[in-house]
């Protein structure tokens, strides 16, 4: 099946977010904005927390795979869309399109348990602090964070081989700026059935699984944190678990609007605006969310500028 994809399509023409030529230097500058912004702050808040001793806890641990994450999330996506806004052909090989694809899976399952990974942090941080030492040693933090990138792309390989084995007679025209699931199938020759069971089943109980272990993380650390007598400490408790908070409503309020919809033609117009949020918006806005609302983060911050302006 593999090498007749091959010897029916070679490549597919990605149409990308408008089809108005007037407009696409526009979006070109305005996405490498936003690249290089997100590039910046993401690379930046792994350098702060590798540099800083302060930063080396577990909490800091897991933002700065969740940083990496983002980066490598943006960084899948964004140049081939940049290099088709100046193009003419916007065109991505076949073997290109099918390995995209497969890291935007790998990737956003990662994310979604990182993020529930840094709620079971804030868990026992609040509710269990005189087993946090133990509980959330370097070991333990290690295999956490390796067992979300393997089950990741272990997932993202499972439904790259599901596409693959589709076939792809013609057109060969994806109406949106990168290779994903809905826009794929509308192009699906064969039946897709099995496909869209496995992407509605996977994407579903993945989000809702990750999910799932957010809230409850945050309903014993609601309830930990109203039993805390002082206004102060209670303050102090919110404060560490509002960034993360705000990072997981913007992640996955786009991504249930994305993936819990059938594939039609209006879905995928519609998923265009939706995961530009969560591809661009969301990478982008995380390390700002978390370097502006983290005391520890902006003192970083200060000492490298000091170190790097005073010696």
């Amino acid at each position: 099946m593999l090498k007749k994809n091959h010897m029916v399509v070679t490549e597919f023409i990605l149409l990308g977010l408008t089809d108005r030529a007037e407009l696409q230097p526009v979006l070109f500058v305005v996405f490498l904005v936003i690249y290089l912004i997100t590039v910046t702050g993401n690379g930046t808040m792994i350098f702060l927390i590798r540099a800083d001793s302060k930063l080396h806890t577990p909490m800091y641990f897991f933002l700065s795979h969740l940083s990496f994450v983002d980066l490598c999330y943006a960084t899948n996506i964004t140049p081939q869309m940049l290099v088709n806004f100046l193009s003419k052909r916007k065109t991505i090989s076949f073997t290109g399109c099918f390995i995209q694809f497969h890291f935007f899976i790998a990737l956003v399952i990662t994310d979604y348990y990182i993020l529930a990974v840094m709620a079971y942090d804030r868990y026992m941080a609040i509710c269990k602090p005189l087993l946090y030492g133990s509980k959330m040693s370097r070991r333990v933090c290690l295999s956490l964070v390796a067992a979300t990138y393997v089950y990741g792309f272990a997932n993202g390989l499972a439904q790259t081989i599901l596409m693959l084995r589709l076939s792809f007679c013609g057109p060969n025209e994806i109406n949106h700026f990168y290779c994903a699931d809905p826009p794929l199938l509308v192009l699906a020759c064969s039946d897709t059935y099995v496909k869209e069971t496995t992407m509605f089943v996977g994407a579903g109980s993945n989000l809702t699984c990750s999910l799932t272990i957010i809230l409850i993380s945050y309903v014993f650390i609601f309830a930990a944190i109203l039993r805390i007598c002082s206004a102060e400490g209670r303050k102090k408790a919110f404060s560490t678990c509002g960034s993360h908070l705000t990072a997981v409503t913007v992640f996955y309020g786009t991504l249930f609007c994305m993936y819990l919809r059938p594939p039609s033609e209006t879905c995928v117009e519609q998923g265009k605006i939706v995961a530009v949020f969560y591809i661009f918006v969301s990478p982008m806005l995380n390390p700002l969310i978390y370097s502006l609302r983290n005391k520890d983060v902006k003192m970083a911050i200060r000492k490298v500028i000091k170190k790097e302006l005073f010696g």
